[in-house]
Parts: C-alpha cells; sequence; structure tokens
C-alpha cells in the first residue's frame, strides 16, 4: 500500500477570472505560512476533527495535470518534505508550508512553466496523523467537498492578493474529485476515450487497459506506459476502413490519415502532461497490431 493511500489528499482550486494577468507562481516562506493557516482553518470547518491532523501545504499553484499524474508526485514531495522537518507532531495538530528561501521552493515543488496561465490553479494540500482519524476526514471530504467546499472569503482573498491572480472562486477537493472534474472537462474538449486509460494510470497502476474503439487511434496502457500503434497509411486503412467501406479517392484517404496522425499526437500530448510515457510502435500489419501492443 502506498504511504499516501494513508493521507488525505487534495488541493484549493483557484478559478481565474478571464484575462488574469501572470503572477508569481510561488510565495515567499511568510505568505505560504499565511494561506496555510488560512486553509487549514477552512478544512477544520468542513471537518473538526481535521484540526488535529498535519496539514502540509505548498506556496504555490499548478496546473491540474501536474497534480494528476501517477504515483501524485507533487503530494509525495510534500509528505517526503514534511516527514523531515524537525519536531514532532503536537496532539492538537501542526501546519507546514513550504514557501520560497531566494526565491527557490523546496525540493522538486516547482511548477512547471509549460503549465502557467490555465484558468484553473491548484494548492496541494496533504492531511496526515492518526489513521482512524485521516479515514474519516477523508471519508467525509469525499461526500461533501464537492458540494460544499468553498473557500472562505478571507482565504480567498489571501490567495488572491499573495499570489496576484483575479480569482472568480476559491474551493477544496481531494483528488478524486479533481479526477472527476477533469474528466468531464477532457470530455467537453472531445478527449472522453482517452480518459479511461489515463485513469487507469492515475488510479490501478499496476492494471492494463486498452483503448481500441475506431476511429480512435489504437492504445495499450501496461507497466506504467502508453504503447500507441504507428500505423502506415495501408496498414491504417486495413485496420480503420473495412473494404466494403474503403475510401477510393486518393485526396480523401490522405486528409483522413492526417486527421488520425492528428488525433495520435493528441494523446500522446495529453498523456506525456499527466507524466505517462508513451511510445509509438510500428504496426504495418493491422491484423497482429493488439499483438504487437501488448
Amino acid at each position: 500500500m502506498s504511504e499516501l493511500s494513508q493521507q488525505v489528499l487534495g488541493a484549493l482550486a483557484l478559478e481565474l477570472a478571464p484575462g488574469t494577468p501572470a503572477s508569481r507562481d510561488a510565495l515567499p516562506q511568510r505568505e505560504a505560512g499565511v494561506l496555510a493557516a488560512a486553509m487549514a482553518r477552512d478544512l477544520a470547518l468542513f471537518a473538526p476533527e481535521a484540526a488535529g491532523l498535519e496539514c502540509v501545504m505548498a506556496g504555490a499553484h499548478y496546473d491540474p495535470v501536474e497534480l494528476l499524474r501517477p504515483g501524485w508526485p507533487v503530494h509525495h514531495e510534500l509528505h517526503q518534505l514534511a516527514a523531515r522537518a524537525p519536531g514532532a507532531m503536537p496532539a492538537s495538530g501542526r501546519i507546514i508550508a513550504f514557501g520560497t528561501h531566494e526565491a527557490q521552493l523546496p525540493g522538486a515543488l516547482t511548477p512547471a512553466a509549460e503549465h502557467a496561465g490555465g484558468p484553473l490553479r491548484l494548492v496541494p494540500f496533504v492531511l496526515s496523523g492518526d489513521a482512524a482519524v485521516v479515514a474519516r476526514v477523508g471519508d467525509l471530504y469525499e461526500r461533501d467537498l464537492m458540494e460544499r467546499g468553498m473557500a472562505g472569503a478571507e482565504t480567498a482573498l489571501v490567495a488572491q492578493d499573495a499570489f496576484g491572480l483575479r480569482v472568480e472562486h476559491a474551493r477544496y477537493l481531494t483528488l478524486h474529485d479533481l479526477c472527476a472534474l477533469t474528466a468531464m472537462q477532457y470530455e467537453h474538449a472531445g478527449l472522453a476515450p482517452l480518459w479511461p486509460v489515463l485513469e487507469t494510470a492515475l488510479l490501478s497502476p499496476d492494471r492494463e487497459a486498452w483503448l481500441d474503439a475506431p476511429p480512435e487511434p489504437l492504445l495499450h496502457y501496461s507497466e506504467g506506459e502508453v504503447r500507441i500503434a504507428l500505423f502506415s497509411p495501408d496498414a491504417w486503412r486495413g485496420h480503420y476502413r473495412p473494404k466494403d467501406h474503403a475510401i477510393e479517392d486518393g485526396a480523401i484517404l490522405e486528409t483522413a490519415f492526417g486527421h488520425f496522425e492528428a488525433r495520435q499526437r493528441q494523446f500522446a500530448a495529453v498523456l506525456t502532461a499527466h507524466g505517462v510515457p508513451v511510445t509509438f510502435v510500428h504496426c504495418d500489419d493491422s491484423a497482429e497490431s493488439r499483438l504487437q501492443l501488448a
């Protein structure tokens, strides 16, 4: 069992107003501490027992793809850094905030510049402590945060001022809530066929998953990576176009194959952004393509 499976993992989600200018993505230690204290107060309002847990947060905001990666690397880093923090946790719980020192965040907490500028930014937190209390708080959050997890007005204002953002809504989500929200967003973006594969990589990484639903790309998730079938034009035609529905016009065939390749690149880019390794496998024999990906 993963050590993070015994923690409550979540984030303060900041929904930004359109046209929000570039801001700083990380806070100095003192300001990170102020925001962490405000977040801890909010989280205790939703579940009073949370006040007795250790609340660890990063004084930084991230794109959803940075948090939704196999092994939850940002939350894992928070947990590891907190484990090395001096002092024992008091009976009433404690708050640990990681901010910048000389403009640098500790460990591997620095948000990726290539994912900056999105409309939803996330400030991650980890709650840990007595296993029974963590379980009760986690169950309560999984049940209720999506519906009633609005951040307090003070917390939203602290986050807005500290990061220099224009925040329209501020609410708390568990990582499972964030998965559900992302699945819905991907459905609206036309990426619904890919989500079950990505969900397997995130939530059940030891299992396998296939996407074999023409006209979508053929891909297989196994052992931590996704293998995508790379077809030649003829093999693609053989796999996706039965002879009785064959495209005879060369120009139409070329355009359709170009759209298929663009879809492959799109899927590969999404998976890579979520930290899932992608390998393209040449499959010139359409009849054997699944065997070649297995």
